[in-house]
């Protein structure tokens, strides 16, 4: 029986970039390694791959984002961000003031796909914007 979610893997470009937008998002530093090819091999059946990961975490949440950069062999990919491609699309973060959320990240040279919408059948506030590596991200905030 699955005990929990405990983390998703998010392959970046630059380690130390991606980890400082993510501590943007309120995220905070947790183990950091490097890890060798003889492990990697192992676990993902790439040989020869070598690369660092950080794990980050949210105070509000179990789930560790771990994100790593190879040290080859690995770029971003066209239509990454693209919320119609197929297999894990988006990381969404639930917030209790979307736009002071937005207009923070807006300061700090974030760019949106598109102003706050609300769906209106549940009255969810939510947006969408890249993070590193045209990572597609979202901020929600659900009605009280």
């Amino acid at each position: 029986m699955i005990e929990r979610m405990d983390h998703l893997n998010a392959v970046v470009t630059d380690l130390a970039e991606a980890t400082s937008f993510f501590k943007l998002l309120g995220f905070t530093e947790g183990i950091s390694s490097e890890l060798d090819a003889a492990f990697l091999a192992k676990v993902t059946g790439i040989k020869g791959a070598s690369g660092r990961f950080t794990a980050l975490h949210h105070p509000g949440s179990g789930v560790a984002l771990e994100l790593l950069q190879f040290d080859a062999g690995s770029g971003p990919e066209e239509g990454i961000g693209r919320a119609n491609r197929v297999g894990l699309r988006h990381l969404a973060f639930a917030v209790t003031d979307i736009e002071a959320e937005v207009d923070k990240l807006k300061k700090r040279g974030v760019r949106f796909i598109s102003d706050i919408q609300v769906w209106e059948k549940t009255g969810k506030k939510l947006v969408y914007f890249h993070g590193p590596d045209d990572i597609l991200l979202e901020l929600a905030q659900y009605p009280k």
